[in-house]
């Protein structure tokens, strides 16, 4: 069955008081209009095309690799003057899904069933029942349940008011059949809009079927008009992502205080503390403990490793953080791309690494820069070193073999190599590679001046 996805994201969203528009607002690290795509994705041979007003250029320009057909509406006219913008995309016996850029969290499983519901000749909505339905069109069925129309909030009676079931704006149609009824829709109402619950009335009077069907979570249909919606909606999707995560066997302190902004994979006996943060792709193993206050983005970590207090880890895509099994990280250390460490090895407070290798039980406890590194194992870097990898123009590599010891505040001047077994003295700025098993020492002879004074201040003008 091919699928026709329509998309309005026309609206500007003015209650957000922004610039921006309203559907590149993020949720959960991603585009409200991300969500939706995303999702409309998943059916196979979907065609999306996304009907947008405000802001156009750059909501076309935040989805320039996605295979989307844009439409604009130039002049906001409701929803039906919307889908009708999207009519020349529509496939020949296809059927036409119509979502909503502001409602991201609409699920693949839900509009499934809306979608199997739908023929050539039918329209099915996605209709909910609410405990206060205000501002939302209501569902009019007869006595014999059938719809007979929706009556939007406004157009509607006090006894229509009272109805608690209501019109999600979610539905899916016979794209010929919406093609054929769209152009009979009038803008004679309250509004002085083309409203696409119209259709209702027209399908009806056509002698075509109308069908529901329900969404698994009241969640799914929350759309997003002003920035206290859109933190209301983040924190209730984050809740569900933790809630998923503990039926995993996740540990939180507070999951209230968590966020993921991406794909989180996480094994079993994994504990997270307040305030961590996850975006991009990231996969943590069984028996992790992730201390308060981390920051991780595109990370593979293994199991059994501890990431301690105020620690970032900020992979890239094309270049993840590895951490292998067993190893600890932190407090306050920051692990930038590129960076692969093996079982066992430490890495310390206001420790910095990028595109740096460290072998199995190497260690950088204190307070060191390791850049384009190559480090083997048993290695000792003490406080204070760093690999001097940048000449003005080019990136140099350090490496550093098997059983070396770099004493404290020590420059590693690249390109260069530490043989096996050397160690570099403290305090040594070290431009030639050192051979192993020796000792490099590199430091200026110390003078000692007797009876030097310190300079005294000078007083205030004046005085």
């Amino acid at each position: 069955m091919a699928v026709d996805v329509v998309i309005l994201a026309a609206g500007q969203g003015s209650r957000m008081r922004s610039r921006q528009a309203k559907v590149l607002h993020r949720l959960a690290g991603k585009p409200l209009l991300g969500h939706v795509v995303d999702t409309a994705a998943r059916f196979e041979n979907a065609q999306i095309t996304v009907v947008v007003g405000y802001g156009a250029e750059g909501v076309r320009a935040c989805f320039a690799d996605r295979p989307i057909n844009w439409v604009e509406q130039t002049k906001q006219l409701g929803t039906a003057h919307a889908v009708a913008q999207a009519l020349p995309w529509l496939r020949a016996g296809a059927r036409t899904l119509i979502l909503y850029g502001d409602v991201p969290l609409i699920t693949f499983s839900t509009l499934q069933v809306l979608v199997e519901v739908c023929d050539d000749d039918t329209l099915a909505l996605l209709t909910a029942r609410v405990s206060d339905p205000s501002g939302y069109g209501r569902v009019i069925r007869n006595r014999y349940a059938a719809v007979e129309a929706i009556v939007e909030d406004r157009d509607a009676t006090p006894t229509q008011r009272e109805i608690n079931e209501i019109n999600t704006g979610v539905m899916c149609v016979g794209s010929d059949l919406l093609r054929a009824l769209l152009p009979k829709i009038d803008n004679r109402n309250a509004q002085g809009e083309y409203y696409l619950t119209d259709l209702v009335g027209l399908v009806k009077a056509a002698g075509k079927a109308i069908r529901t069907s329900a969404p698994a979570s009241l969640l799914e249909i929350e759309g997003v008009n002003t920035r206290m919606q859109l933190a209301a909606l983040e924190r209730a999707h984050q809740k569900e992502i933790a809630a998923s995560l503990m039926d995993q066997g996740v540990s939180f302190a507070d999951p209230a205080r968590f966020d993921c902004r991406g794909r989180l994979s996480i094994g079993t006996d994994v504990f997270i503390d307040i305030n961590s943060v996850f975006e991009g792709e990231v996969e943590i193993g069984s028996g992790t403990s992730i201390g308060p206050n981390c920051s991780i983005a595109n990370a593979v970590i293994g199991e059994g490793v501890v990431i301690k207090a105020n620690t970032v880890i900020e992979g890239s895509i094309d270049a993840p953080v590895i951490v292998a099994n067993d190893v600890q990280v932190g407090p306050f250390a920051r692990l930038r791309e590129g960076t692969m460490l093996a079982a066992g090895t430490r890495i310390g407070n206001f420790v910095e690494t990028k595109k740096a290798r460290l072998g199995e039980g190497s260690k950088a406890n204190h307070l060191a820069y390791l850049g384009d590194a190559e480090i083997g194992t048993g290695v000792n870097i003490g406080a204070g070193t760093i690999t001097c990898n940048y000449d003005g123009a080019n990136k140099h590599k350090t490496r550093i073999e098997d059983g070396a010891f770099i004493g404290s505040n020590s420059s590693l001047i690249a390109p260069l190599v530490i043989g096996n077994g050397a160690t570099v003295g403290a305090g040594s700025a070290i431009a030639k590679s050192v051979p192993s098993a020796s000792l490099a020492v590199a430091r200026s002879a110390q003078r000692n001046i007797p009876g030097w004074k310190r300079p005294q201040k000078k007083p205030p003008e004046g005085k």
